[in-house]
């Protein structure tokens, strides 16, 4: 047995660890490394991700300008082109290979090297995700998909788009079968033991991201394609934007939940103590399975060819989601308060001091967390249809995105990186990337906080998303947002600088850091020898509940679009897609 010490190479170790000696692990636990062969296709995913962010920050960085007036686009270059650009290879694109890489370090991990056929189907899914990526990808650069980053009707793209995004779906579908073959196996090997945390969550995220994106699948195949062919005139444009957003809420949580995988199953290892509680941890999951997808329609609240009964059903489904998260915040600040009580601290929020916060992997994610609470509160008003009717289609939704996905998830993936890189590579997180990762973090927080604040103020004040506000001329109210144009393009640039940073780090860990053991830590809970909670993993209770869910939410309000259109709507109420 020996005390939790991570790194001798890093220096982020904290002397409590060793002082307090709070809990002990099993040496050969502790030094357990991924298979190899499953390393490198760890880390095929993070490269892509990487690239990916290069991209999508630069994208992101022209939009701030443009909008504040300060740039204009040379050799006849779109706004909405840089948009779309932005919007499809961050949120979509990095966000779905990160998942998938780190899902399958994971599974690996905790279950044991993944089987040849599970690999197999890892690299399938990756080479298959990544054609799809650099299809649709040409077509933007193109100008042939501008169609911004939710892509649904009225807008068209040329059918190559369609395709590429619809194999970016199919290839993830391969890596997660893949990923959840070694989570049962695991599961038939240990018959009546309790599995893996978190290969627990890694599937319940799977079998969500399944089910949900078969929604956008749908329209993608059944609408898109054949419009883009010009095989049909028209499409159901309600409809298309329905199949779109009962995938598209979903997709927040598809982005969350590997988050609060960090959160809840490595956080609390890397602080050196235990969880708060593994069953609390399970049960939230399962709730975020039933909730997280029939839930679509409140994103359409003002949208008419839905009756306003569906709508009040989903928006009271959607602030079900509130459960679960906030159990979350309980557990995780359970976690650290109980830590913080054992080193010694005293007072109400005296633990805050004994954190690690001299440790990037553990501040990043904890700035994401604090984010998270803020973008939380916002989500609320988005879901809200009276409140909604205020920030409907204003940047404030803009200011909410990067709050959520764009601080408590990147900066928690960003976190995860900074140990993931150097355990897939044999490589170690040195003292100096360690503190150069704490500049990045810090800067991303400042930059988010100054962009994201100035969205969401003036998003109270009507300034429309996805907008250069060229079309409001010289008018009053133009002129008096342009001053918070000028302040987000600031915190764009702080945000592109740490961008800048993290390309270095990543580099340095995968390439050029020294040669050693860099741990992947996972937790154990103080619940750990209880039995797991009742039908938390019976999957075909959480299947049927799932399943039952979404019919309820949706077989009426869809069946409705076919049989009672909207009055004086075209191409409704003809049985068929279009």
């Amino acid at each position: 047995m020996s005390e939790v010490i991570y790194n001798s190479e890093t220096g982020v170790n904290h002397h409590q660890y060793r002082k307090h000696k709070i809990f002990e692990v099993n040496e050969k636990e502790e030094n357990k490394v991924i298979d190899r062969k499953d390393a490198k296709l760890v880390m095929a995913h993070m490269y892509v991700a990487i690239v990916c962010l290069i991209i999508g920050g630069l994208a992101g960085l022209v939009q701030t300008l443009v909008r504040s007036g300060t740039l204009k686009l040379p050799a006849g270059i779109g706004y909405y082109q840089i948009l779309t650009v932005h919007g499809i290879i961050l949120a979509l694109v990095l966000t779905t290979f990160f998942i998938m890489g780190f899902q399958i370090s994971a599974i690996s991990r905790t279950t044991g090297p993944l089987s040849g056929l599970s690999r197999r189907l890892g690299w399938i899914g990756f080479w298959v995700m990544l054609i799809g990526t650099a299809m649709a990808a040409t077509m933007v650069l193109l100008n042939k998909a501008t169609v911004l980053y939710t892509f649904y009707a009225p807008l068209q793209a040329h059918v190559i788009f369609y395709i590429g995004m619809a194999l970016v779906i199919v290839g993830s579908w391969i890596s997660a079968a893949g990923q959840m073959m070694g989570y049962f196996r695991w599961r038939k090997e240990h018959p009546g033991q309790k599995t893996p945390l978190i290969s627990y969550m890694a599937t319940i995220n799977n079998v969500m991201w399944i089910v949900c994106s078969i929604g956008v699948a749908l329209t993608v195949l059944l609408q898109m394609i054949p419009w883009s062919l010009g095989l049909v005139d028209r499409i159901d444009v309600t409809l298309s934007r329905t199949l779109f957003w009962y995938f598209g809420h979903a997709l927040v949580y598809f982005w969350l939940l590997p988050a609060y995988m960090s959160w809840y199953a490595v956080v609390p290892k890397i602080i050196g103590t235990k969880a708060f509680s593994d069953n609390l941890a399970r049960f939230a999951f399962m709730l975020f399975l039933f909730f997280s997808i029939p839930v679509g329609i409140h994103h359409q609240l003002v949208e008419p060819g839905i009756d306003v009964t569906w709508k009040y059903v989903q928006v009271v489904l959607t602030f079900m989601v509130v459960i679960p998260s906030l159990m979350t915040a309980f557990s995780l600040f359970a976690t650290f308060e109980t830590y913080g009580r054992k080193t010694g601290a005293k007072g109400l929020l005296g633990w805050l001091k004994t954190l690690p916060w001299n440790d990037a992997r553990f501040v990043l994610p904890f700035i994401g967390m604090a984010a998270f609470i803020p973008g939380g509160a916002g989500g609320l008003v988005n879901a809200s249809a009276q409140m909604d009717q205020v920030v409907h289609n204003t940047i404030w939704i803009t200011g909410h995105f990067h709050l959520t996905v764009a601080t408590a998830v990147i900066l928690t993936f960003f976190g995860t990186m900074y140990w993931l890189i150097p355990h897939c590579t044999g490589r170690v997180l040195t003292k100096q990337l360690n503190k150069l990762a704490l500049i990045q973090g810090y800067m991303w927080a400042i930059g988010m906080s100054i962009m994201s604040g100035a969205m969401h103020f003036i998003g109270l004040f009507g300034a429309p998303r996805r907008s250069t506000y060229s079309e409001y001329g010289g008018s009053k109210v133009a002129a008096e947002w342009i001053p918070y144009q000028i302040i987000q393009a600031v915190g764009g640039t702080i945000l592109f600088i740490s961008i800048i940073l993290v390309v270095i780090i990543f580099i340095r860990l995968a390439f050029f850091a020294p040669k050693g053991h860099e741990p992947y830590p996972i937790a154990t809970a103080m619940d750990e020898h209880l039995p797991t909670t009742k039908l938390v993993e019976n999957w075909k209770f959480l299947i049927i509940v799932t399943i039952a869910l979404i019919l309820i939410a949706y077989t009426i309000p869809v069946s409705q679009m076919f049989i009672d259109p909207p009055p004086g709507a075209k191409g409704f109420g003809e049985g068929k897609l279009w």
